[in-house]
């Protein structure tokens, strides 16, 4: 679900804040939840998000993104963590190769596996990208986040947001593309084998 939040003129105080933060608590969540792969971490992740909010709400500016000022604080939360400093360690966050890319693919793989309902699969691709990708697939995506959005929550150009997407949906079509036809394989062999089977009946 999405959630916008236009706080001009409001008076910045706790029960505000309350207000405003708590509608975003599952989706918080469950964005912790892809990011560290474990429950209790994202569990202790948002909690630590919603007390670093609470203390710095005084700083949000009036007229700005709510959402996109919180979805920033539980990812620079999760970079500084144990578990996000040792993925810094082995992928450049801010590494962007190549040229910029803004082709909007139709037909993405995230949008085919859904179809599919194949969620154990996408989950396990999804898993196996850098952070970097998966992040921003998961706020464009499961999120629904507009290029701004995601541009604001990630610090970076709508440019910048655009080529990487590009680079994440490429990664994960590489990823799902061998378990898929593994899949597909399977499916044919089984309908023959059945096929034939009933055929000597």
């Amino acid at each position: 679900m999405f959630y916008y939040v236009d706080v001009s003129g409001a008076d910045l105080k706790p029960d505000s804040f309350e207000e405003l933060a708590m509608p975003l608590f599952d989706q918080l969540f469950n964005f912790a939840r892809w990011m560290t792969q474990n429950r209790e971490e994202a569990e202790d992740l948002v909690q630590e998000t919603y007390t670093k909010a609470l203390k710095g709400f005084s700083s949000f500016q009036l007229g700005t993104n709510f959402r996109a000022w919180m979805y920033r604080i539980l990812r620079n939360t999760f970079l500084t963590s144990r578990t996000g400093l040792k993925v810094t360690m082995t992928v450049p966050l801010d590494t962007e190769e190549g040229g910029p890319e803004f082709a909007i693919e139709s037909d993405t793989p995230e949008t085919l596996m859904f179809e599919r309902s194949n969620r154990e699969l996408l989950q396990g691709a999804m898993d196996e990208l850098p952070v970097n990708f998966r992040e921003i697939l998961l706020l464009c995506v499961v999120e629904e986040m507009s290029y701004q959005e995601i541009a604001e929550t990630l610090s970076v150009p709508i440019g910048t947001v655009m080529s990487r997407l590009s680079r994440a949906r490429r990664a994960l079509r590489d990823r799902l593309r061998a378990p898929l036809q593994k899949s597909e394989t399977a499916g044919i062999a089984k309908g023959t084998v059945a096929k034939g089977t009933n055929h000597g009946l």
